[in-house]
């Protein structure tokens, strides 16, 4: 900021507080009537303080909110670095021996916070005001300051900072001992959509708190009209918990729509794929934390590559020791990759040990954008959903666009016609298996920011990805979208109705039911089990 800049927001902010009220210094009296009697007594002596604009105001608060004033008869010193000075002047004083210290109770101190915000409401600066109203909603504010927030509303020029000053007033007065007043604050806040102007409404209609009946009315009828804005927030945050859910399940479920659904494998080791591309991400935060702290804001866009090869690698470990073996035998499968599984959780137990591990949040995926009053979207929620479409369009584009698609799609349905035309479906099957391994490691580095690093975190899934991959029909993309989207925006509708527990049984029964109404899923099966 230059020289003149600086000299300007002064003048203005000098202006301003001339145009506030008649500004005057502290005086002594008023430095000795904030230090000394009572907490009634105090804070009204300081409301009328803040309210006449007095000078040098805000750093006599600031040394009694930091416990550095002290009181000799009817002199107040600010006490700083063995220094005193006169709390009223700020001349140089020489501290009495018998001078008390100034002690604040809680609710002085809250008090004072509240002044040191109003203090800022003149303030040139528009982000200063903002967080001094933010700092003023958070505090317990009375009739006493309605002065100070009636000449705020007079000085402020921008829509939203006044909105939120007339709001605050009206949260004052919705209490007022004036009946008239009470029905105007009453239809000021009706056009509130805040959960926390809602508490207040409700709050008001307690039996002894209005008794008046047509206020009691008007209440009703503002809470009721807040509720309904609030209740728009309540259904788009149900639905986006549900899409964020569908997209964690998806990316769960592509990595079996491969393994299972077209090689026609059952993997129940896929839930442990999942969680070594978790534990993949964790040592990839370790490293960056360790060695380029720098960058560490970076280090998931490394993990993300790092998580699908990790698992990439055990799944063609899996498939050319294990699996190949076994093609054409579901149920060995089964219990070869079950053994698989205990041994991949023990060997994650050996070396990491059974208790959870932290992962990180990197700094740019901590907090939300705040959409409603009672809507906040987390960034890493939103990351996630859009990691998952970007994995889904990848998988796509590979298998319908992409040599190594065609020959798994070719291997897929009929394997000898593939073979005869040269194709090595051996090692196809080895490029499949890993695919779908690796995109279950994605699934992991994705799970790591939103939960706990776990030798379970696997079994959370397994379930959930083969409910999603059948009821979507197996072998079709697309249909594992549908199911999985589906799926985490009906549990949580469901969640929000009958609990957790008893939404996971109807989502369980409704699975069934479908199943045997229509055994191929949403789209007609596909793959090696479809001509089996």
């Amino acid at each position: 900021m230059s020289l003149t800049t600086r000299l300007f927001a002064c003048a203005l902010f000098a202006l301003l507080l001339l145009a506030f009220g008649h500004a005057h210094a502290l005086t002594p009296q008023q430095a000795k009537a904030i230090a000394e009697g009572d907490s009634d007594e105090r804070i009204a002596a300081l409301n009328k303080a803040v309210a006449d604009g007095a000078t040098d105001l805000a750093p006599f608060v600031q040394a009694l909110l930091d416990d550095a004033v002290k009181i000799a008869g009817d002199k107040v010193f600010v006490v700083r670095d063995d220094k005193a000075t006169d709390a009223a002047t700020g001349a140089a004083a020489t501290l009495p021996e018998n001078a008390e210290d100034v002690v604040s109770n809680n609710r002085m101190k809250g008090a004072l916070q509240a002044a040191q915000a109003a203090l800022q409401l003149v303030s040139p600066d528009v982000e200063t005001r903002r967080t001094a109203i933010t700092e003023m909603a958070k505090q317990t504010i009375d009739e006493s300051q309605l002065v100070l927030l009636d000449k705020a509303v007079a000085a402020e020029t921008d829509a939203g900072l006044k909105h939120a000053l007339e709001r605050m007033r009206a949260a004052i007065l919705v209490s007022s001992s004036d009946k008239a007043k009470r029905l105007a604050a009453v239809k000021s806040l009706a056009e509130s959509s805040e959960p926390t102007v809602a508490s207040l409404l409700q709050e008001r209609l307690a039996p002894d708190a209005e008794t008046d009946p047509e206020v009691r009315a008007a209440l009703t009828q503002a809470l009721d009209g807040i509720r309904s804005k609030l209740a728009w927030g309540e259904r788009a945050g149900v639905v986006f918990t549900g899409i964020s859910l569908g997209s964690i399940l998806l990316l769960a479920a592509l990595g079996l729509a491969i393994t299972y659904g077209l090689m026609g494998v059952i993997n129940m080791a896929h839930g442990e794929l999942i969680m070594i591309g978790a534990y993949a991400a964790y040592v990839t935060q370790n490293l960056f934390r360790s060695y380029l702290p720098g960058v560490f804001d970076y280090y998931i866009l490394a993990a993300i590559p790092i998580s699908f090869f990790a698992s990439a690698l055990v799944g063609a470990a899996m498939e050319r020791s294990v699996i190949r073996w076994l093609y054409g035998r579901p149920l060995e499968t089964l219990l070869a990759t079950w053994g698989i599984s205990l041994v991949l959780m023990q060997g994650v137990r050996t070396i990491f040990g059974a208790q959870n591990v932290p992962v990180e949040n990197p700094a740019w995926l901590s907090g939300g954008v705040s959409v409603l009053s009672n809507l906040t979207l987390p960034f890493n929620r939103i990351a996630i959903i859009v990691f998952a479409m970007l994995v889904l369009g990848g998988l796509a584009y590979l298998v319908a666009r992409t040599r190594l698609g065609l020959f798994v799609r070719g291997v897929t349905q009929n394997r000898r016609m593939a073979a005869c035309v040269g194709v090595n479906t051996a090692k196809v099957d080895t490029y499949a298996f890993a695919l779908g391994s690796g995109i279950a490691g994605l699934a992991g580095c994705a799970l790591s920011q939103v939960g706990n690093v776990g030798p379970d975190l696997g079994q959370s899934y397994i379930v959930d990805s083969f409910l999603v991959v059948v009821l979507g029909g197996v072998g079709q993309l697309a249909g594992t979208v549908y199911a999985a989207l589906g799926l985490g925006v009906i549990n949580k509708l469901l969640e929000g109705w009958a609990g957790a527990v008893l939404a996971k049984i109807m989502v369980l029964v409704f699975i069934v039911v479908f199943i045997q109404k229509r055994p191929q899923g949403i789209f007609a099966m596909k793959g090696r089990s479809a001509e089996a």
